[in-house]
């Protein structure tokens, strides 16, 4: 499923999801390239697996791993699609979410342009809702305790969407439109 209002670009970095498993999770991911930097064209190029590792120093350590999310907010609520909704992409790695291991196989990952200690805008906040809701509409197992962080599913290695993203006005902000876009 490609979202009609996302700009699509094309992520090689996914397959197809084993078996019949149904979609049932929503990981929150965090992702700013260099860290603590937002702009560029940094973040495309490492999903499309075009990143120069000579580009910035962090960037010779990156360039090539093969990662890739479903979507992403920029800080001013763009919305990039890089993989369809029905394929998985390799955003969770090593991960497990209610005693099942190997969350990509069920999940849909979208990152949020930030970092752990930088607080979210609110135009990606409102897209992020926005967002949930027709994920949620597509894929109705995903329910509200089925929406989680990155560091939920993967807590040894990962702390994103960190203590910047801010869970109740998210939760709230979904309630109040009733999960629908």
């Amino acid at each position: 499923m490609l979202l009609a209002d996302a700009r699509q670009s094309p992520s090689p970095n996914c397959d197809e999801r084993p078996g019949e498993g149904e979609i049932s999770l929503l990981v929150i991911h965090n992702i700013s390239l260099p860290p603590g930097e937002f702009g560029g064209p940094w973040i495309d190029l490492l999903f499309t697996n075009a990143l120069p590792p000579d580009a910035h120093p962090y960037f010779a350590g990156i360039a090539g791993v093969r990662v890739s999310c479903h979507l992403l907010i920029h800080r001013d609520g763009e919305l990039i699609q890089y993989v369809p909704l029905g394929k998985r992409a390799w955003h969770a790695g090593l991960s497990r979410f209610q005693g099942r291991a190997a969350c990509n196989d069920f999940s849909i990952g979208i990152e949020l342009e930030g970092s752990d200690q930088t607080p979210y805008t609110d135009a990606q906040y409102e897209r992020l809702v926005r967002v949930t809701g027709i994920i949620r509409e597509r894929y109705p197992s995903i329910s509200l305790d089925r929406i989680v962080g990155h560091s939920d599913i993967a807590p040894d290695r990962k702390t994103d969407p960190g203590p910047a993203f801010d869970w109740t006005r998210y939760r709230a902000l979904i309630q109040s439109t009733g999960g629908c876009p």
